[in-house]
């Protein structure tokens, strides 16, 4: 199938600092590309290469609106890719003297959209956005939930082809997110597609088809999300917690059990292709709590860029 939408071989550099450094990826349509990453590991450097707004000091980006069609080029053909792109940023960029209704209005007039355009398309979106209720409400009185789907709701203005979502979920509460993530997958069952960056791995793995693993600039892993855990994962996890629990990672009748043993605070990680031994042999250590689950996303997050804090 033909990409909707690639970047290739792109490189930015601030100063003396390599901040994205030769990272490739296509996304084909009705795709959901997740990029996920530390903080400072290239995701909003490289989103803003995509939409235009930092120029690259390598590489390329395409987009090709349809099958057999020259491919469009940023930034040379800026204004024609943006027409087709919906934008939603990690910051609430709402106007905030405007009604939900108004913000709506006046962003579609960036694409030329006005008079019966938008008297059909303003409620549609609102009703999409569960704010029809919040028709002349500003955003001020608006709760986080509200202002995330409404600013999704604008970028879905123009009927883009492609929708670049930058940590679109953060700060959400849990009801929230399970909204947005509801929108989001009916916007995917229409034939969208979504380039999103995000540090929830269940939010990753619930939206994405694939998945682009990236640390410190550069493309670490690229994959389907099972695939990824399968390809870098043993299958079973034995979390252990409690007093004492650190010690169990120096015991090494233990440590032969498992495949690879992890501490982070006061919680060990065995990681193992059968957790039935190592769960019998736990069972000696009344004290201790144990958790046995599958390998997961953040497992594999984990391993492929570390447990240390980035500052």
């Amino acid at each position: 199938m033909t990409a909707l939408f690639e970047a290739l071989h792109l490189r930015k550099r601030y100063g003396e600092t390599t901040v994205v450094d030769d990272v490739s990826f296509a996304i084909a349509p009705g795709e959901c590309l997740g990029v996920i990453g530390p903080n400072g590991a290239g995701k909003t450097t490289t989103i803003r290469m995509c939409l235009g707004l930092a120029s690259p000091d390598g590489g390329e980006v395409h987009f090709t609106p349809q099958p057999g069609t020259a491919p469009l080029l940023m930034p040379r053909d800026a204004l024609a890719i943006k027409a087709q792109l919906g934008v939603v940023t990690q910051f609430d960029t709402l106007d905030p003297d405007f009604t939900c209704a108004e913000n709506l209005r006046v962003f579609g007039r960036y694409f030329g959209l006005k008079g019966a355009v938008m008297d059909e398309r303003v409620p549609q979106l609102l009703e999409f956005a569960a704010l029809t209720h919040k028709a002349n409400a500003k955003p001020g009185e608006l709760s986080g939930g509200m202002k995330r789907r409404l600013s999704l709701a604008r970028a879905l203005v123009n009927n883009p082809r492609l929708l670049l979502l930058d940590e679109p979920t953060t700060g959400l509460d849990p009801q929230a997110r399970h909204l947005m993530w509801e929108r989001l997958q009916l916007l995917l069952q229409q034939g969208k597609s979504i380039l999103l960056t995000t540090h929830f791995m269940d939010e990753a793995e619930r939206l994405c088809s694939r998945l682009l693993v990236l640390d410190h600039g550069r493309k670490i892993a690229e994959g389907r999300p099972r695939e990824l855990i399968a390809q870098h994962l043993e299958p079973d996890v034995v979390e252990v917690f409690g007093v004492g629990a650190v010690q169990m990672a120096e015991d090494a009748a233990l440590r032969t059990l498992a495949a690879r043993v992890e501490v982070s605070g006061e919680t060990v990680f065995f990681y193992t292709q059968n957790a039935q031994p190592l769960l019998q042999a736990l069972g000696q250590h009344g004290h201790l709590r144990t958790l046995h689950r599958p390998a997961n996303l953040e497992d594999l997050f984990l391993k492929l860029t570390g447990r240390q804090i980035r500052e």
